[in-house]
């Protein structure tokens, strides 16, 4: 019997000591940010907000084996709005919807958690108080699903359209909604409902009421067969409820709701006769009813990983035993529903004690951890036959774990640069894709090599085609300046005037510091400034971002890399024919990077080669002309 334990609380350490706190980026949440950013570059009067949910937003966690498979990514269109029946449209609507947007009143079905969209009216903007006045439709019809993600070779997944970002080990899952911004009449109970340990706190149920609900396009499965109904019924999402409910949790909360669904997945999905059987959601709703109904000691005292999940799979199979599963929110909707096989697993679930678990986790999830480690740690499961071995092999690859942790993040830090300049290089920039980025970006040192690389795609831009309206905006709303009133649309909208925009320029011009190759901007307005000399300006913030970007990293990781900090300096003195400049920092560049193991590198994306792109050409034109003469 102590061995059976000792087996368990192995893995449960195993478990705790190797699930790290994510870093604030990661490869899935950089992959989400590009997919909502690229979204927000196409050009339509339908524009869409997309909102990354699933794993990558609930976890804040980050275990051994990855916890995301697809990214989960929500999207509204600025035109429709959906609100609870009965209710007057608001007069007012948040800066992100269209000026002109088309109401559905949410109207319940006969299934609880089910509802149809029934056309109610249009609200147009008043453009002198920015308030919508109502138009009423007199014609009332459902709206039926409709696929705005069209694509070649999209597969379904539930309400979802799988859309690959060209990330082989990822794909996204975009999901179409209707964005409702009140709290859904259906769950009118549920922040209201008596708990007795305080989760979540009142603070947690005013911030979930607060950001409303969304409707996504599935129908019940008892209503698959029906044609109109299939098209025409709508389910009620709490995606963003669950956001914030999953990030209140503790660690252990969030590692054994990462266990349960790595268990159930592989052990149990696979052997379920429908997908509609046993799913995530399934684990989830699991996980939060257990977090509301039980106390902390549950959580934290005698803390065993195994010991939790095992009591929680003997819960699950009580409800599958009487295949009821209350939804969470709304409690009347049973999320067990006509599937065959519910007993079988019943009974598999509750077979289910602390060794088996135990062993199926050594064998299926530990053995696999230890094949990511370097060879000398690997070996040592080729012989876990004794739980002492077992218990060696573990300590190794948590200490190995916990010293990569800094390496791995400057891995993912040099996969986001790449694609920051694949977006921003193959995908136009817009103002609301900017917006996104920079909302993504906001809590990273990410920020800045962004800001870099949006000026110096501006600035080709504009050598190109000169400062236009649209080149205004994208600007304006990088330094914070933009000034049209609503929406942030991919359209252009500039109403700078000149003033504005003689504004701007100073805004970018004053925030550079002194260089040998600086000189002081003197402007009254903005035709002061020739194009050559705005792309001047452009380029030379841009610098000035990059290193700051290589002293976080330098602040950062300084120790699993060496870095430079005036590489982009030694670029510009060159573009300048500054060359005594860019020798003497090239020169103290490679003596410090001389025996470096790893290093910061600079992309060949267009955006960067004009950093030096001048003074490249007259030396190959120079060139060209004595191999001609000669």
């Amino acid at each position: 019997m102590a061995d059976e334990r000792l087996l368990s609380d192995i893995v449960s350490k195993f478990l705790l000591n190797t699930c790290r706190l994510r870093p604030q980026i990661t490869r899935h949440a950089i992959n989400a940010a590009h997919f909502c950013a690229r979204s927000a570059t196409r050009r339509s009067e339908a524009d869409c907000i997309s909102l990354t949910t699933g794993s990558v937003a609930e976890f804040y966690i980050e275990p051994m084996l990855p916890l995301v498979g697809d990214i989960d990514v929500m999207s509204h269109l600025t035109i429709q709005l959906a609100i609870l029946q009965g209710h007057a449209p608001p007069t007012q609507l948040p800066a992100e919807f269209s000026n002109s947007v088309i109401v559905y009143e949410i109207v319940d079905s006969h299934l609880p958690g089910y509802v149809y969209l029934e056309q109610r009216c249009l609200l147009k903007e008043c453009i002198d108080n920015d308030t919508y006045q109502e138009f009423t439709y007199y014609s009332r019809e459902y709206l039926p699903h409709c696929h705005a993600f069209e694509r070649v070779g999209l597969s379904i997944h539930g309400p979802a359209e799988c859309i690959n970002v060209g990330d082989k080990y990822l794909s996204v899952d975009g999901v179409l909604c209707v964005r409702c911004l009140s709290w859904p009449s259906q769950a009118e109970d549920w922040p209201t409902r008596h708990r007795n340990y305080d989760w979540p706190d009142s603070a947690t149920v005013g911030h979930v009421v607060n950001n409303g609900c969304d409707v996504v396009r599935k129908a019940h499965p008892l209503c698959g067969q029906d044609e109109r109904m299939s098209n025409i019924q709508w389910r009620l999402s709490f995606s963003r409820a669950e956001i914030v409910l999953l990030n209140s949790w503790i660690p252990v909360q969030q590692i054994v709701y990462h266990v349960l669904r790595i268990f159930v997945k592989t052990e149990l999905m696979p052997n379920c006769d429908t997908s509609e059987a046993l799913s995530n959601y399934h684990m989830k709703t699991l996980m939060m009813w257990a977090s509301e109904v039980e106390s902390s000691s549950f959580w934290i005292d005698d803390l065993n990983v195994i010991r939790i999940c095992v009591e929680l799979l003997h819960s699950l199979s009580s409800r599958l035993t009487v295949a009821l599963c209350p939804h969470y929110f709304v409690t009347n909707c049973n999320l067990i529903h006509n599937f065959f096989g519910e007993e079988l697993i019943a009974s598999q679930l509750m077979s289910i004690d602390e060794v088996l678990l135990s062993t199926w986790f050594v064998n299926n999830y530990l053995q696999k951890c230890f094949l990511l480690c370097p060879d000398r740690i690997s070996r040592l499961f080729n012989d876990v036959s004794t739980n002492s071995k077992l218990q060696n092999a573990v300590s190794a690859v948590v200490n190995w774990r916990l010293s990569s942790a800094l390496k791995d993040t400057w891995i993912v830090l040099h996969l986001a640069e790449l694609i920051i300049h694949r977006h921003v290089s193959t995908h136009s920039m817009t103002v609301r894709s900017c917006v996104c980025c920079m909302t993504e970006l906001a809590k990273t040192d990410l920020a800045a090599y962004f800001t870099a690389v949006a000026f110096l795609h501006v600035a080709q831009k504009i050598a190109k085609n000169g400062f236009t309206d649209e080149s205004m905006d994208v600007l304006a709303t990088i330094t914070g300046q933009f000034v049209s009133t609503r929406h942030h649309s991919s359209q252009c909208n500039s109403e700078l005037s000149p003033s504005k925009a003689t504004k701007l320029v100073k805004v970018i011009a004053r925030g550079l510091h002194s260089t040998p190759q600086s000189t002081e901007i003197k402007l009254t307005s903005l035709t002061d400034l020739t194009t050559s000399e705005l792309v001047e300006l452009l380029q030379r913030s841009a610098v000035e971002h990059l290193t700051t970007y290589r002293q976080f990293e330098v602040r950062d990781f300084s120790s699993v890399a060496t870095i430079v900090t005036t590489d982009f300096e030694a670029l510009y003195a060159y573009k300048h024919c500054d060359y005594q400049w860019c020798l003497q920092l090239s020169t103290q560049n490679v003596h410090t990077l001389l025996y470096s193991v790893d290093m910061p590198r600079i992309s060949t994306f267009p955006e960067f080669i004009q950093l030096i792109l001048p003074c490249i050409l007259p030396c190959v034109a120079s060139r060209g002309s004595d191999l001609h003469e000669a």
